[in-house]
């Protein structure tokens, strides 16, 4: 179906020809049907703007950058840790800093789902709220707070600028087991294309997001089943180079391996760069999903693509960021106060 431009739809209803005129009375519930499809389709994204907070708060985006630069260089770990709080955020209930709540006698929270766990950054969003607060009271959403505070943290590391759109709300329901839904490390890209899709984002955001384990870290209980016992005829995952096989095996000994031990994604992973995808054409991906994207012909040659060309990654790792923090965008929220609990 091809739609006419929303200036040639509203010439049509404000101006009618006699024709349309004659019909009007017929036709009524099917204008009005058109419009409200005018609505949905040319103006779902209309709450969120870049300057959203340009008069009501406009130090907002920089109370957030010192914030999230002084917490990096107190912990080098913050940088990875908040963006992938973005990364599930956004993929539970949509961006909604619903992963900010905490548990109550009554609910398990999303944060203390096993996949949030290890995060551990959640002070960081706390601080730079309790400063939005006293610069601007009920101003700045929690859900606003961590998008933007996911851009910076790449920018900071070297990674690509893009604007923030603003305008989400805050949700007021955050269940642990609702984590089950975040894609885990051992999916094969079948099943990481339909996890990507269930959120509206294609196979080229699924490639390029994947990127932002550049800056990531795992424990060995995420990647150990590929280097002890991986099957009946292989001791380790035959994709995986061998001599990175054998490090990852020193690093974690035992396959019930519950230590802090674990591995970096990428070897310059305090820097937001391109050498994620290079590892992986090298054999070196941590994770089986990482490897298994390598393997399939879907994403291959994006894999490829970015590995050649930084700017070309850094290009399309926004443009997703970007489409990534529409998902699940909550209009009718609130502004919390304290991003820990609902009003």
């Amino acid at each position: 179906m091809v739609l006419p431009s929303p200036k040639a739809w509203l010439r049509t209803i404000i101006f009618p020809s006699k024709h349309q005129m004659a019909t009007q009375n017929t036709k009524s519930l099917f204008l009005s049907a058109l419009i409200l499809l005018f609505s949905a389709v040319f103006g779902s994204q209309a709450a969120l703007d870049a300057h959203y907070y340009a008069k009501t708060c406009p130090q907002a985006e920089s109370i957030i950058a010192q914030t999230v630069r002084n917490a990096s260089i107190y912990d080098p770990k913050v940088p990875a840790r908040l963006l992938r709080m973005f990364f599930h955020d956004c993929f539970i209930r949509g961006c909604d800093a619903s992963i900010l709540l905490d548990s109550t006698p009554e609910n398990k929270a999303e944060k203390d789902g096993p996949p949030n766990i290890s995060i551990r950054a959640f002070y960081v969003i706390d601080d730079a709220k309790a400063k939005l607060e006293k610069a601007c009271p009920h101003t700045v959403s929690c859900a606003d707070t961590i998008a933007i505070a996911a851009r910076d943290v790449v920018t900071m590391t070297g990674g690509p600028f893009w604007n923030v759109l603003k305008g989400r709300k805050d949700g007021r329901i955050s269940k642990a087991n609702d984590t089950i839904n975040l894609p885990p490390p051992f999916l094969n890209v079948t099943q990481l294309i339909q996890s990507f899709a269930n959120r509206g984002l294609g196979i080229k955001d699924l490639v390029a997001l994947s990127g932002g384990h550049t800056l990531g870290f795992s424990h060995c209980s995420s990647f150990v089943a590929r280097v002890h016992n991986f099957s009946l005829v292989h001791e380790t995952d035959p994709s995986m180079n061998p001599e990175f096989a054998s490090l990852l095996k020193k690093k974690c000994p035992r396959p019930n391996h519950n230590g802090n031990a674990g591995q970096f994604l990428d070897p310059t992973s305090a820097k937001f760069d391109n050498e994620y995808y290079k590892q992986i054409i090298a054999g070196k991906g941590v994770f089986l999903t990482d490897q298994a994207m390598y393997n399939d012909q879907r994403t291959k040659s994006m894999i490829e693509a970015f590995a050649k060309d930084q700017n070309l990654f850094f290009g399309e790792f926004a443009a997703s960021m970007i489409k990534l923090g529409n998902v699940g965008v909550n209009e009718v929220g609130e502004v919390r106060l304290n991003c820990r609990r609902v009003n």
